[in-house]
């Protein structure tokens, strides 16, 4: 996990709509302005986590990967 982020959750496995359901259970758990990181292999989630940021006031970081190279999807907690 990258130093800079404060929360990662694990969402290998679960197929659209989750990744983005945990993510919105979860955002809570971080103070505003820091990192959360979501790991999914859902494809949806590289269109469906950047729309749930501009729909919930997020910030959408980016996308780098986990340490076992699976796709990490970056919010930032904005509000």
């Amino acid at each position: 996990m990258s130093a800079d982020v404060t929360l990662e959750i694990d969402c290998r496995g679960l197929r659209c709509p989750m990744p983005v359901i945990e993510l919105a259970k979860r955002i809570d758990e971080v103070e505003v302005g820091d990192l959360v990181g979501v790991v999914t292999h859902d494809a949806a989630a590289r269109v469906d986590v950047p729309a749930w940021c501009r729909m919930k006031g997020q910030e959408y970081a980016g996308e780098d990967d986990a340490d076992d190279g699976a796709p990490r999807f970056l919010v930032r907690r904005i509000v």
